[in-house]
Order: C-alpha cells, then structure tokens, then sequence
C-alpha cells in the first residue's frame, strides 16, 4: 500500500522538495541578517519557492525560522541513548553551549526576543521545540534511576532548569562566554545534584 501524501489544510500535497529549500534558504538568509529584518519575500526569493506558498505552510517568518532551527539544530545537539545517561547528558550540554556560541544561538536569542512582543511566537518556539528537549532528558533521567546512576526522588524539572538556565542566562546577557568552562562548572556545581551517592 502506498505511503500517504502529507495535505496542508487546503488540501494540496506539500512538497517535501520546497519545504527543505524554504528552510535552508531562512538558515542562509539567518547569517546575515536578523528575524527582525528578515522578510518572506527574501525568504520566497532565496529558495525559489513563492511567497504564496511559504504563507501557506506557515503563518508568519517567525514560523519558519522557528522550524528552520529547530531542523538544524536538534541532530546537532542529540540526547543520546549509545552511552550512559550520565554521559548523554553532559555531551548534550557541550554540544549545546557548542551552538549556541554560534548562529543557533543568535536565532534563539531573536526568537525569545520576539516572543516579549508576541506571545504566540514563545508557545510555538515552547512547543516546537522546549517540550521536545525536556521530554527527552525527563526519559534520560529515568533511565539514569533505572539503572542506579542517577538519584531517585529528585524533581526532572527542577533539574532541567538548573542546568539550562546558566546557559540561557549568558545567551541572553552575553555577560560571559558560553564554552567548555561553563559545562564543567555545571558537571561540578550541578550534576552533584542528581548523581547518585
């Protein structure tokens, strides 16, 4: 039986082809300019698809932005599953702050700017995104109780925000660099928080 066709909400089939052309055309556009000044048109003239059918599939250019980083950013800063949950989580911080030294950050930190101006920008960013990232360390720290690596009774949630606000923090502030020296300083400072005596 042949696979179905993804419809948008019109009805016409959407085309795996135009949509990765649209989404790495806003990363390159990202590189030299900012969500704020970007536009559909450059968008639309970039990827070579029309500005008809961008609006189609997504309902603002913080929309696309918002499925271009998260496209090209998640297999990049992967919560593996081919290590201890202990290593998977450090190695998915240094990848993080890794990133978020770079472009990817930029695009975060011009996200969470817009999303002061337009709450329905911060729900899908939360959404597309935030939810996805929390969810899979809440499974990887399960699995560190599981196997007797990581603490029982101590709160996911809790934890998750100790250990990415540091690095949110200096994104949005640039007080301080985001590199190698902050993760170990949460190996040190945090992780005591949640391995195992």
């Amino acid at each position: 039986m042949p696979a179905k066709k993804i419809v948008n909400a019109i009805g016409r089939p959407r085309s795996e082809k135009a949509r990765v052309a649209i989404l790495k055309a806003t990363m390159k556009l990202l590189e030299q300019t900012t969500l704020q000044d970007l536009t559909i048109q450059a968008i639309a003239s970039e990827s070579g698809v029309s500005k008809a059918t961008i609006y189609r599939w997504w309902p603002s250019k913080a929309s696309v932005v918002i499925d271009a980083f998260v496209e090209h950013h998640v297999v990049q800063t992967p919560v593996r599953r081919d290590v201890s949950p202990r290593e998977a989580l450090i190695k998915h911080m240094y990848a993080l702050v890794h990133q978020y030294a770079g472009l990817p950050g930029r695009i975060v930190a011009q996200i969470i700017a817009a999303g002061q101006a337009d709450a329905e920008v911060l729900r899908e960013f939360r959404e597309r995104f935030w939810y996805g990232r929390r969810a899979a360390l809440r499974e990887l720290f399960a699995e560190g109780q599981r196997i007797g690596e990581f603490k029982r009774g101590v709160d996911p949630e809790f934890i998750m925000d100790v250990l990415y606000a540091p690095i949110y923090f200096r994104l949005l502030w640039g007080h301080m660099p985001l590199d190698d020296a902050l993760v170990e300083g949460l190996v040190a400072n945090a992780m005591p928080l949640l391995d195992a005596p």
